[in-house]
Parts: C-alpha cells; structure tokens; sequence
C-alpha cells in the first residue's frame, strides 16, 4: 500500500540519522581501553608494586622478658621467708630470723637461686645477698641440693639481661668454691647451662685503647664467662674440660697452663 511504503521510508530516515549521531558522539568520546585477563590463564598487566620483606632477624640475643612472679617474690610477699632488710646507718643487710645453720637448703636454697631475676628491690637485694649469706654457712648441705637449683640457674641465664647474667655467673663462681664436690656434681648439667655460656662468650666490647669501666665492676659478660669456665675446670674433676669443651668448641684450658 501507499501509505505504508511512505511510512516506512520515513522511519528509515529517522533510524539512519539517529545512527549518524551516535557514531559521531562515539567518535569525540575516546573509548577507554581496559587490560583484563580476558580468559587468559595469565594476566598480562603489570603487577601492583609490593614492599621488599625486611631479612628476618633471630633474636638469639634479645633480652627475654622476666615473665611471672619469682617463688622468692610468691614467698617473700606471703610472710615464709625468715628474713628482712635492715639498716646500719646509711648500709644494708640481711636480718634472719633465726640461724642460717638451721634453714632446710633443700627448701630455701632454690627458691633463693630463682630470686636472681628479681630487678625490684627489696627482692632484688635480699635474694642476692641471702643466696651468698647460705652459700658461706651451708657446707655439706649445698651438695644434696644441686640437682634443684638447675632450673633456676637455666632460668635467669636464659633471660640474657646482661645484669641478670652477671649476678648469675658470679653466683655460680661462689657455689662450685662453697664445697669440695659440688663442681663435679654440677657436670652433668653442663648441657643444660653452657649453651648460654657459648652464645654469649664473645660478649667483650672492642674499645681499642679506651677504659672499660665494666672490668672495674665486674660486670663484663665475656671476662665472667671465661672466670667461671675456668673455676669449673678447675673444680669439676677430670671430665670438666671435656664436657666444657664439647658444649664450647672454642674453650681452651687455663689449668694445664697454670
């Protein structure tokens, strides 16, 4: 028909131009270009920037933490220990309250030895100087007491605070000088002790020709070490440098040369 031939050429008309324009627009606009992976069992885009990992560090020398409370703390604060600080004047000292003679060592002795990480007075001072006050009087008593103080002595050791080190090592020096015996009964436990011995031994600080005011008071880490390594030699029987050495390669004995 007419009038149907007339209206289709009309809507052609209107169809073409709509089209006209919009392939104009599309032409001003650019078209933005996206990278995908677009099926692709790989991307081909550029990977976002990533921070380098920092090389992990072991911490073989990072001061532990005194974590808990100390028996001598749990004791002290509780009222069952037989002792308190008291002053002469401007000093202090250990007041017992009765004989140290007549203490039980196996009891008090460990208890003392774990009260060497103490860092907070009073404990710190009445741990310290009680545990030299029972080495001094304790004789034959120490002897059957050691295999208990193995555990506090790994304990304080184990902390690598160098001041909690250095009080431990100049116990341990009084303690194999305390008894004939004790350090041969200590040589079993050098497995258990000397690990830390062999980590820290190089612990001396390279000052060239300066002052070490440390060695005055006998708080350097690496002089203690071979002061102590030398009195269990010295003290522990034949199979102390053996055992020493097997645990420290790089020990060499101080009594053949004496």
């Amino acid at each position: 028909r007419p009038g149907n031939a007339s209206s289709t050429r009309s809507f052609q008309r209107v169809m073409t131009t709509l089209l006209k324009k919009k392939i104009k627009a599309s032409k001003e606009v650019p078209t933005k270009v996206v990278v995908g992976k677009g099926g692709a069992c790989s991307s081909l885009a550029k990977p976002k920037p990533k921070k380098k990992a920092k090389k992990p560090i072991a911490g073989a020398f990072k001061e532990r933490k005194v974590s808990g409370t100390t028996e001598f703390r749990r004791f002290y604060d509780r009222g069952d220990l037989p002792l308190h600080v008291a002053f002469e004047g401007a000093s202090r000292k250990v007041d017992w309250h009765r004989p140290v003679a007549q203490l039980d060592y196996h009891h008090y002795l460990p208890i003392f030895f774990d009260g060497i990480r103490e860092q907070k007075e009073p404990y710190k001072f009445l741990a310290r100087q009680g545990v030299r006050e029972l080495l001094y009087k304790g004789e034959s008593k120490i002897l059957s007491v050691i295999p208990q103080l193995i555990i506090p002595i790994k304990t304080a050791l184990n902390t690598r605070n160098p001041e909690i080190v250095c009080e431990m090592l100049k116990v341990l020096m009084e303690l194999v000088r305390s008894g004939d015996l004790i350090g041969e009964a200590l040589v079993p436990y050098y497995r258990q002790i000397l690990p830390v011995f062999n980590l820290l031994s190089h612990k001396n600080k390279n000052l060239g020709d300066a002052i070490d005011y440390s060695q005055q008071k006998n708080a350097n880490i690496g002089d203690l070490i071979d002061e102590c390594l030398e009195e269990f030699e010295l003290r522990g029987g034949e199979d102390a440098f053996i055992n020493i050495k097997y645990m420290i390669p790089t020990y060499e004995s101080k009594v053949a040369i004496r």
